[in-house]
C-alpha cells in the first residue's frame, strides 16, 4: 500500500466529521486568538507559564494550530495534522495542568483540563480512525471502508 493511501485510509463512519469539526475548529480558533490577543493568549501566556523563547514559541504554536486545525476540518492529511495537536496538548497538560494538580488539587485540575483532555483524546481518535468518508483524504486516495461505529 502506498504511503498516501496509508495516511488517508479510513474505516470511520460519516459521523467522524463531528469529531473533526470539534477538534479542528477549537485548534483553529485558539491559534487565531494567539495572534489576535498575544498578551493574554499568546506570548503573554507563554511567558506566564515559563516556556522558553515565548516570543518565538507562541507564534510557532499558533501557526501549527491554525494550519493543523484547518487541515483537520477539511479532512486533509488528517493523520499527519493531528501529530502536532497531540504534542501541543501533551505540552499544555504537562506545563499547566500538572502544576495545578499539585497546587490546587485534583478537582480544580480536572475542571481546568477538561478541554485539553477532549482535544487530546479527539486528536488520538482521529490518528487511529482517520478522517472518514466525508473528507478530502477520502477523495484523494483513502480506502472508503465504512463501519457502523
Amino acid at each position: 500500500m502506498k504511503l498516501i493511501q496509508k495516511l488517508t485510509n479510513s474505516s470511520a463512519s460519516r459521523s467522524i466529521v463531528l469529531i473533526r469539526l470539534m477538534v479542528g475548529l477549537v485548534f483553529l480558533s485558539e491559534g487565531i486568538q494567539k495572534f489576535l490577543t498575544p498578551e493574554t493568549r499568546g506570548v503573554g501566556r507563554f511567558i506566564k507559564i515559563g516556556l522558553p523563547e515565548p516570543e518565538f514559541l507562541a507564534y510557532f504554536v499558533a501557526s501549527f494550530e491554525v494550519v493543523c486545525g484547518s487541515l483537520i476540518v477539511l479532512g486533509l492529511l488528517t493523520r499527519l495534522a493531528v501529530l502536532p495537536t497531540i504534542t501541543i496538548m501533551l505540552v499544555a497538560i504537562i506545563t499547566t495542568k500538572l502544576p495545578q494538580l499539585t497546587s490546587a488539587g485534583f478537582w480544580e485540575m480536572a475542571h481546568a483540563a477538561r478541554t485539553d483532555f477532549c482535544m487530546l483524546l479527539g486528536s488520538i481518535y482521529l490518528l487511529i480512525r482517520g478522517a472518514g468518508p466525508w473528507s478530502l483524504d477520502a477523495s484523494i486516495g483513502g480506502k472508503k471502508e465504512v463501519d457502523i461505529a
